[in-house]
């Protein structure tokens, strides 16, 4: 046996002569060697493919505003989430709104001392998750700022960790599952909370769960509804701040549904990113829960 030259072919040899094989080199061995290149071409391709597809590592960093649109167009139960979605502004117009506009009415100061006691409140569960994406600084520093507000600051009226140079950063569960690179999923709307995608509502529901069963005994019957009115005393806290903003976006919006969902989807990608980067600074996503759930 011996290799043809021209097209790599294994022929068998004779006494006589070589046999020589009976393609044509020029047309045969081309055509040979192209389908060879072209089928590698394919597997290489729906390699790189796969490992795009299935391996979030695999991407570099995008950014927050191009990947929001992207995660905000993956929407496969629109019809669904707006009519949760018109209930929830019904909900906002009546009930929200008002309640908001009144608190507006309060001192600031008291208004600052209500944020100020909701932030802290809310310090351990940054912690866990600040933990949980291995960001030891930030950690550190949210483990500094409950400590300081809660004893200096007197359960947290006042922050005296921000002016002593402990700044206030968000965490979830929701950014958790970001950093470990689970993809956010399709949009949601949840009833009341508004919109959101599937890895954050899983988050949002874990973390409710685990803050009831964390207590037991005599406090357990407690902490549910202690938990559920520092919430409520913190969403209309953050509903005030942004009643300047969405009265704005409902005046300027021609489809007020699609710029909300983007607008949130963006926010949860530029969290996530921050979370990533591990920073501890003012810039971070801080206390205005702009980008929780």
């Amino acid at each position: 046996m011996y290799r043809c030259c021209s097209c790599g072919v294994l022929v068998r040899k004779t006494r006589a002569r070589r046999k020589q094989c009976s393609t044509a080199p020029g047309v045969t061995a081309s055509l040979f060697h192209g389908t060879c290149a072209l089928l590698l071409g394919v597997v290489l391709s729906a390699s790189a493919f796969a490992q795009e597809v299935w391996n979030p590592y695999s991407r570099e960093p995008r950014d927050p505003i191009e990947q929001g649109r992207i995660d905000s167009a993956n929407d496969p139960a629109e019809a669904v989430n707006r009519k949760i979605f018109e209930a929830n502004r019904a909900f906002d117009n009546v009930v929200l709104k008002p309640v908001a506009r009144a608190y507006q009415g309060f001192y600031p100061k008291v208004r600052e001392s209500i944020h100020n006691v909701a932030v802290n409140v809310g310090e351990p569960v940054v912690l866990v998750n600040d933990v949980l994406q291995g960001n030891i600084g930030r950690a550190l520093n949210t483990t500094q700022r409950f400590a300081i507000n809660t004893t200096v600051g007197v359960v947290g009226i006042n922050d005296v960790a921000t002016t002593s140079g402990k700044p206030h950063h968000y965490a979830d569960l929701g950014q958790t599952f970001g950093v470990w690179g689970i993809a956010p999923g399709p949009s949601v709307q949840i009833p009341i909370l508004g919109p959101s995608n599937l890895r954050d509502a899983f988050g949002l529901a874990t973390t409710s769960l685990a803050g009831t069963y964390a207590f037991q005994g005599a406090i357990a019957s407690v902490v549910p509804y202690a938990q559920m009115g520092a919430t409520a005393v913190d969403d209309i806290d953050y509903r005030s701040k942004m009643l300047p903003n969405t009265d704005a976006l409902e005046k300027s919006s021609q489809d007020l549904y699609l710029s909300i969902r983007l607008i949130k989807a963006q926010m949860r990608a530029r969290l996530v990113e921050e979370g990533k980067a591990g920073r501890v600074s003012p810039d971070d996503a801080s206390s205005d829960r702009s980008a929780g759930n």
